[in-house]
């Protein structure tokens, strides 16, 4: 039989031990005592007083949080789907607790309304192709409601954006039409520019009529070099010009 002297050291003995915490280095420990909040106890070896103080950890990693689809009606009366994710992290432990019951929780439910409300002020069009200024404006909105939680929201990135079939369809047409539409102007900025060369090599061929006489040979050699059948002889026009004016004097018939 063990003494009562035995009996009572082994209770000291296990009363302290129950009272040994370990925390790590990314966590942080809210202590209350007596229902009041103490000084946050910081990463190692701590010990607090058993029956007497009730320890909560936070960790101040940052949590990654996937925020479900949410169905969103945009500006311009699209229905879609949007999914986003959520990087934030705690920096004030005994806000995150002493202010709000589950911030975890908190912080999920505050992500999906405030996604829901920031992408239903948009149009399409600017949902999909303005992304990244519509991250920054959601990141500020929370990280601003957050704060007083002891939150801070590093990033909030829309992960997809879910159409419907026929708005898919809708959205393909347009594609199509716009690369046609680039195409045409593509083709007859083409054609612009070569009857603008055109125009002025004529003009230059004008101005100097021996330039004319050198691209008439040049256009006979090229034509030699084909082996073509039947080859056509340009004839100037100033050769022809002594007998046109003799025809078209009164009393030739």
């Amino acid at each position: 039989m063990f003494s009562p002297l035995v009996i009572f050291i082994g209770i000291i003995v296990l009363l302290i031990l129950s009272g040994v915490r370990i925390l790590n280095e990314y966590e942080r420990g809210v202590v209350f005592r007596l229902g009041r909040i103490v000084e946050p106890k910081g990463p190692g070896f701590k010990w607090i007083i058993p029956m007497v103080d009730k320890m909560t950890k936070i960790s101040l990693r940052i949590i990654t949080m996937d925020v479900p689809p949410q169905d969103v009606i945009t500006k311009d009366n699209v229905s879609v789907k949007v999914n986003a994710v959520v990087y934030f992290r705690v920096v004030d432990p005994v806000k995150a607790v002493i202010q709000v019951e589950n911030y975890l929780y908190a912080t999920s439910q505050l992500a999906q309304t405030t996604l829901r409300s920031i992408l239903g002020q948009v149009e399409l069009d600017e949902l999909l192709a303005e992304r990244e200024t519509l991250n920054m404006k959601l990141q500020e909105v929370l990280d601003r409601h957050t704060d007083p939680w002891g939150i801070k929201v590093t990033l909030v990135e829309v992960k997809y954006v879910d159409l419907p079939q026929e708005m898919q369809r809708a959205m393909a047409k347009q594609a199509e039409a716009e690369r046609e539409r680039r195409a045409k102007v593509i083709a007859a900025e083409g054609e612009y520019q070569a009857a603008t060369r055109l125009a002025d090599a004529s003009d230059i061929l004008s101005r100097n009529p021996m330039s004319l006489q050198l691209r008439y040979l040049q256009t006979l050699l090229e034509m030699s070099s084909e082996k073509n059948t039947t080859i056509v002889f340009p004839l100037p026009i100033d050769l022809i010009t002594p007998l046109l004016r003799k025809l078209d004097k009164p009393g030739n018939g």
